[in-house]
């Protein structure tokens, strides 16, 4: 009897039916696939199977021990480089050299100090058209052109990630669609599938978004914080927001 395919399985297939063990290598094989870059799963590279072969080199996920046992070979066969959670990517050495004519690196950050607690109302989906609240935790991951196999200081990339991160935290999300300003208050109106909703709120305490507050939108909204922030090395900015336990949304976007 053949086993049931589970729902929470499709999220860790790539666009090529591949197979992916892990959230970090669904995230690698999208951004691969958002920079146009071809890979090949599973090929052998100095006694080990690769994770990512390019025709650049390998990017291998190292989680753990083994995984970073298992990067060393590889790098002593071929280009390499490995990403993953930042102490053990770090620790494996995670900026290698990638790339003709120059230096291709990643990042990720997750760290419990990305967080932030907001309120929200979505006027179309029954469940959640009355206001209520989240904790949110984000996890931000760059791509780009290293310097001396640096890409971005962890601690730099981690203050701007806050200050980001700092501009959602207590705030009320609406669709700016539902709200009129009254000197310094929003009136926030419309007629939900739970009745009527008519607030008056502080300015500086609700934000503004073009489109309904989902998790969707608030992860695009994050990005377009982020990119003008970051040095100009940085060619790609993804962010996850997790909205409770297991569950959100993951937005990738080029830096132009």
């Amino acid at each position: 009897m053949a086993e049931p395919v589970l729902d929470s399985t499709f999220r860790y297939v790539d666009k090529d039916g591949n197979m992916m063990g892990t959230r970090t290598e669904l995230t690698v094989s999208r951004l691969l696939d958002f920079l146009g870059i071809s890979y090949e799963r599973g090929a052998e590279v100095g006694g080990e199977k690769a994770d990512f072969k390019t025709d650049a080199g390998v990017i291998q996920v190292v989680d753990g021990p083994e995984d970073e046992a298992r990067f060393e070979r590889i790098s002593s066969a071929c280009r390499a480089i490995s990403v993953g959670p930042p102490g053990r990517a770090a620790k494996a050495g995670e900026l290698g050299e990638m790339g003709s004519g120059g230096q291709t690196g990643s990042i990720f950050l997750d760290d419990p100090s990305f967080a932030f607690d907001y309120a929200h109302v979505l006027p179309l989906v029954e469940k959640c058209s009355i206001l209520h609240g989240h904790t949110s935790r984000v996890m931000v991951e760059l791509v780009g052109r290293t310097s001396d196999n640096l890409l971005l200081d962890f601690g730099e990339a981690k203050r701007i990630i806050r200050e980001a991160v700092g501009r959602f935290d207590h705030k009320f999300f609406i669709n700016s669609r539902y709200s009129e300003e009254d000197g310094d208050h929003y009136m926030v109106r419309f007629e939900g599938p739970r009745g009527r909703f008519d607030i008056r709120v502080p300015r500086d305490t609700a934000y503004m978004l073009e489109g309904e507050a989902t998790v969707e939108n608030l992860s695009e909204e994050l990005v377009r914080i982020l990119v003008p922030m970051m040095p100009g090395n940085i060619e790609a900015v993804g962010v996850h927001i997790y909205e409770g336990y297991n569950k959100g949304s993951h937005v990738v976007s080029k830096v132009r």
